[in-house]
């Protein structure tokens, strides 16, 4: 931060209230105006707010802003921002000439009286950076844990203070950014698994990057971003939807990677209820994939981003190291509906491996009952044996004695299946192999990977690609 002191909630507010080309409005709704009121507190609010108000009611609200399918929702939100930035231009023309004008806006569902919800909601500010400018905007979604709702009020009024504090003063760091964003709400109180910037003044950060550092900051567990690099809200993004999941490093994707997720897409779909429009498939990478002598490589994040955004996949990033705890939180925020785990026949060995679930008081069998409950079924692809023309595969799949009823519980049971087919013609090909091939100017790594991922790697240079004329590539038969 640039104060040598961390200013307190108060002293922000009277910071941006003293400022005095900033000029905006407040639209709250259900979590009071707590926002609002922090920067009325402060004193000197005369000089900062045109106005503020809270459409509590679902009538009032539609008149205000239109129609919307929810009230707690980013449509909404953006429907909010929209108007209230609308009207400070239209009626304040002449404050606009001196003033950066900018609208702060939030739709919230605080803790019911009898705690039977998850208070969350959407929050967003629309502002102009320069006097005169195209406005800027922030949006974000939050979790909020708190277990009153006095509380869960008071962690909103902080955090919207912290965002136009930050918006105003804090410049050209994104790490900078979250930590002012967050001051004074740790995790266990705020939990922020969805932010996207836009506009002139930050059109130069990529939101992939931006969600990448919501989990490497430990703001959330996991979030996600579609085949354009918008970032989505893990919850809304996959709502109603029954999933299918794959989890890799991707480092690039070769053909056995499309080959598991062409064949296994045609499996899954042949389960109960399961149809091509309810599927969304999700390529999960961890923060451990991304993760080299201790630290992340955002070149490396984006190139794996770019390949698979150019493939049209959507995906998550994660602090999910198992499978399990990955699983648990898929079947959370899909309430119930299908899940299925493409996963290779060692990643399956993984899983059956009793030291994995050390730190678990109820070992194996609790970590089994948490992930692979109701509606999970994985579909094992077999791999070839190190120097060997021999498969391994679900029908020499072994365990120990022991754990041999829980494998045959998960195969009686429907949780638990090999791949009806697969190309035994590709199993040779490992990613580190190709990686290598890529980074050394070896010639036939373009035999390994789809075409599609071939162009994609030439026209961005991914993973080390560097063009290089015909006669110094290393030739291999």
């Amino acid at each position: 931060m640039s104060e040598k002191r961390r200013l307190t909630t108060e002293e922000k507010a009277l910071k941006v209230n003293l400022k005095e080309n900033i000029y905006g409005c407040f639209a709250e709704i259900g979590a009071g105006q707590e926002v609002a009121a922090n920067f009325f507190r402060a004193g000197g609010s005369s000089g900062t707010i045109a106005y503020t108000h809270s459409a509590y009611d679902m009538k009032v609200s539609d008149s205000f802003y239109g129609d919307c399918s929810r009230y707690v929702c980013e449509e909404r939100l953006h429907q909010m921002l929209d108007k209230e930035y609308a009207t400070l231009e239209e009626t304040l023309t002449e404050k606009a000439k001196t003033s950066r004008l900018f609208a702060f806006a939030n739709t919230v569902e605080s803790l019911n009286y009898h705690k039977t919800n998850q208070g969350q909601g959407w929050v967003g500010m629309k502002f102009q950076t320069k006097v005169g400018a195209a406005p800027n905007e922030i949006v974000l979604h939050v979790k909020m844990h708190d277990t009153s709702n006095k509380r869960q009020q008071e962690a909103l009024g902080i955090l919207g203070v912290n965002l136009i504090h930050a918006a105003y003063f804090v410049e050209n760091d994104v790490d900078e950014f979250l930590d002012a964003l967050t001051y004074r709400l740790p995790r266990e109180r705020i939990e922020i698994d969805m932010m996207s910037l836009s506009g002139p003044e930050l059109d130069s950060y990529d939101n992939r990057i931006v969600a990448l550092k919501l989990v490497k900051n430990n703001l959330t567990d996991a979030t996600i971003f579609d085949q354009s690099g918008k970032v989505l809200q893990p919850r809304s993004a996959l709502y109603k939807n029954n999933v299918l999941l794959m989890r890799g490093r991707f480092r690039p994707m070769t053909k056995v990677h499309v080959n598991m997720i062409q064949s296994g897409m045609d499996q899954y779909l042949k389960e109960e209820d399961v149809e091509q429009e309810n599927v969304t498939l999700l390529l999960e990478l961890t923060l451990k994939d991304l993760t080299a002598d201790g630290r992340i490589s955002e070149k490396d994040f984006i190139d794996r981003a770019e390949l698979l955004g150019s493939m049209g996949y959507t995906v998550m990033i994660s602090n999910y190291l198992k499978h399990y705890k990955m699983i648990e939180y898929l079947s959370y925020i899909t309430k119930g509906q299908k899940i299925g785990v493409l996963l290779g026949i060692h990643n399956l060995q993984t899983i059956f491996d009793e030291k994995y679930y050390n730190t678990l008081n109820g070992g194996m069998l609790e970590a089994f009952g948490r992930g692979f409950g109701h509606n999970v079924k994985m579909f094992v692809y077999p791999a070839q044996k190190p120097d060997s023309d021999e498969l391994y595969h679900m029908d020499n799949f072994k365990v120990p004695d022991r754990l041999e009823g829980l494998l045959d519980y998960m195969r009686q049971n429907n949780k638990l299946a090999a791949y009806e087919s697969f190309d035994e013609k590709i199993l040779h090909i490992l990613s580190d192999e190709v990686l290598a091939k890529i980074q050394n100017g070896v010639a036939n790594w373009e035999e390994d990977v789809p075409e599609s991922v071939m162009k994609a790697i030439k026209f961005y240079n991914l993973f080390g690609y560097r063009e290089q004329s015909e006669e110094k590539l290393v030739k291999v038969d």
